[in-house]
């Protein structure tokens, strides 16, 4: 019967262990044996694909009082703190001189909700029927320790309204027993013979002979070999190193710069309006610090703001701050870099590139990550046109691999004409991959730029997902070993 399994001396050990303890904890079960954990459940493992034993597998659930929990089983719930309080009618006003704006607003909802007070033209009226609820009599049961819900005796609908409120976490446990099988009490019984097997042959073996009274371990030839995976570079790395050598080798230079720029640099010197919806909130990290103004370009983009400066540009009219242009902010492009880069080298040829990370206050979803790479570029030259830019990134596409590239018009604030470059992908048609366009006067003439600057900004992600065949953005910053691993040392 044990031939027919071709059992490890290492399974036999475990299966008798099981013969005595029937079912058992991996660690029991270790024990048993006289193995370590891991070894024991390996064998366990096999002992379940050959039908001898099962390993369950599962999820015990407890919850926790989170920080906010611990305080109100302390002091009360925000609604009881109140309720305690209250004998007669009193002014909203009033509870706010009591109690902190968070605590009020937090049980005035409650108190309805409970049916201890009703809540009239700003009087918080009480019913006299504030008994102690399910949960506040749950919030006493944890007492410092993680509890079941069979512990606690409550029902689930409960503990999802105190998850809701973040009185409590909840915690998963998973836990694995291993049990024997009545098959596997049958092999026990047909009798085990467990005998030390020889995995490999030595020279000494087959010298002194000993080899011919050793049993050797089976092996099946038909078992597929272990997979070995080489090292590699990630391959979002690959491609964002490979955008890097393509703009080195069309001669340009490759700049770097600081991860918190003045909004003057990030904004104001690319004549973006001071209250341009880009600056809000929503879109931009602002911080707290501030950086010095320029002093050779602050005066020439404050008129180029406000009234158009010596040009014909009439500008966007109002008072320009040099208290917001100075507020630091994460950048939100890396095109604060480049702008600056020209404002340091104003003669001509200038040819830089950046790849580097951007900021914006985006919502986490498969296409949007607060965080992302972009790829800046500017070349900046006596008699540059608009075709020059669109030949630049047809070649800069075309040695990415793709064979057909368009231009579709656009609108940037800070280039005219502008343009987004589209290539041709099959399955997805044609995609947007960022924009481009020649740089307005109003950004050019402040900094004491003379010569038209053809200047793009293309989404290195975007580009990615589409040479790598992904569909979420997430992928390319996840540590996904076996993607990593699966994934092409070239991409054809």
């Amino acid at each position: 019967m044990v031939s027919d399994y071709n059992l490890t001396p290492n399974e036999k050990n475990v299966l008798i262990a099981l013969d005595e303890l029937k079912t058992a904890s991996p660690g029991e079960l270790a024990k048993e044996a006289g193995m370590k954990v891991e070894t024991a459940m390996q064998a366990a493992f096999l002992l379940d694909d050959n039908g001898l034993a099962k390993v369950d597998e599962i999820v015990i659930e407890t919850y926790e009082l989170t920080g906010e929990g611990k305080k109100y089983a302390e002091e009360g719930l925000p609604e009881r703190q109140i309720i305690d309080t209250l004998s007669e009618p009193m002014a909203m006003d009033g509870l706010k001189e009591k109690f902190s704006p968070a605590v009020v607003g937090i049980a005035t909802g409650w108190l309805r909700r409970k049916g201890w007070a009703n809540i009239e033209k700003g009087m918080v009226i009480p019913t006299g029927n504030a008994v102690v609820g399910d949960d506040e009599e749950v919030l006493a049961k944890f007492k410092g320790q993680a509890r079941t819900v069979e512990e606690l005796e409550v029902t689930e609908n409960l503990m999802k309204d105190m998850l809701k409120r973040k009185l409590v976490i909840k915690i998963e446990d998973k836990c694995r027993s291993v049990s024997i099988t009545p098959e596997g009490i049958e092999v026990v019984a047909s009798g085990i013979e467990v005998v030390e097997e020889v995995a490999q042959i030595t020279s000494e073996m087959l010298k002194s002979g000993q080899w011919k009274n050793m049993k050797f371990r089976s092996y099946n030839i038909q078992t597929p070999p272990r997979q070995i995976y080489g090292s590699k570079i990630h391959p979002y790395q690959r491609l964002i190193d490979q955008m890097r050598r393509i703009f080195l080798d069309m001669g340009f230079t490759e700049i770097k710069g600081e991860i918190v720029q003045s909004s003057f640099w990030n904004f104001d010197s690319l004549f973006q309006p001071q209250d341009h919806p880009a600056r809000e909130m929503q879109d931009t990290f602002h911080l707290d610090s501030t950086s010095e103004l320029p002093l050779d370009y602050k005066d020439n983009v404050c008129a180029m703001h406000e009234h158009g400066g010596d040009t014909t540009s009439t500008g966007w009219g109002g008072k320009w701050s040099e208290e917001i242009a100075c507020k630091n902010v994460l950048r939100t492009h890396t095109t604060a870099l480049t702008i600056k880069y020209l404002a340091d080298n104003p003669e001509p040829p200038v040819k830089a590139f950046s790849i580097d990370r951007a900021y914006r206050r985006e919502t986490i979803d498969p296409t949007h990550t607060p965080e992302f790479e972009q790829l800046e570029g500017v070349v900046m030259d006596k008699d540059m046109s608009f075709a020059n830019l669109l030949g630049c990134l047809k070649e800069f596409y075309h040695r990415m691999g793709f064979e057909d590239v368009r231009f579709r018009p656009g609108y940037f604030p800070y280039t005219e004409p502008s343009v987004e470059p589209e290539v041709y992908v099959d399955g997805l048609g044609w995609v947007e991959l960022g924009g481009a366009g020649v740089f307005r006067k109003e950004v050019t003439e402040p900094l004491g730029i003379k010569y038209p600057v053809l200047a793009w900004g293309l989404g290195v992600s975007r580009l990615a997902m589409l040479k790598l065949g992904l569909k979420d953005l997430r992928l390319l910053y996840q540590s996904d070993i076996d993607w990593l691993r699966k994934s092409p040392v070239c991409q054809l």
